[in-house]
């Protein structure tokens, strides 16, 4: 039996609903400790954030107790993982709990053979100021067939897995203003 177009649309509209309707009624998953029989503790506050691992996006619960980290489980409620964890997301815990994170700026001048703590403030001021100088040093106003072009070819971006879109479009807008042609994103290599 032949289908027009109208009705196959119709159709599929329809199961959509049905389904999101169904999706909405279903029962939701208890978090581990919840499935454990845990109770809360006083302070206790639990976060739901992304793995910054990769691109896929994975759900996770964050527990903190008077701001320290203290449990890192998948959000089983997450449409992409349901609560499930790659190699690289199990380890996420080490990302607020290790004692070898870098929490300090450091900076090894030409020549150095050491690494030395400076502040955030002397750190973003210097890149700033090398930012500056390299593009400033490298603007290129015309092409050699004389076309503007207002770029510079010296400075180069890449961006990260754990960007959302939302910053991806931010970063290269940044970058964009700033005249850099040479955009990447860490996913595509």
């Amino acid at each position: 039996m032949p289908v027009s177009r109208r009705k196959f649309l119709q159709t599929v509209v329809r199961g959509s609903a049905a389904a999101t309707l169904a999706a909405g009624l279903a029962p939701a998953a208890p978090s581990l400790a919840e499935a454990a029989g845990k109770a809360p503790v006083a302070g206790e506050k639990v976060t739901p954030t992304i793995c910054p691992f990769c691109g896929c996006g994975c759900g996770f619960l964050v527990t903190a107790v008077n701001g320290k980290v203290t449990n890192i489980e998948g959000d089983p409620q997450h449409p992409i993982n349901r609560g499930a964890a790659c190699s690289k997301g199990s380890a996420i815990a080490q990302i607020a709990d290790n004692p070898k994170r870098l929490t300090k700026p450091l900076y090894r001048p030409p020549g150095g053979t050491e690494w030395q703590e400076v502040s955030w403030d002397w750190a973003i001021d210097r890149i700033a100021r090398r930012i500056k100088a390299t593009r400033d040093s490298s603007w290129r106003r015309f092409d050699d067939a004389g076309k503007a072009v207002n770029r510079t070819e010296a400075i180069a971006s890449i961006g990260g897995a754990a960007l959302d879109n939302e910053e991806c479009y931010l970063l290269s807008k940044a970058m964009r203003a700033l005249g850099l042609v040479y955009l990447e994103h860490q996913a595509r290599l």
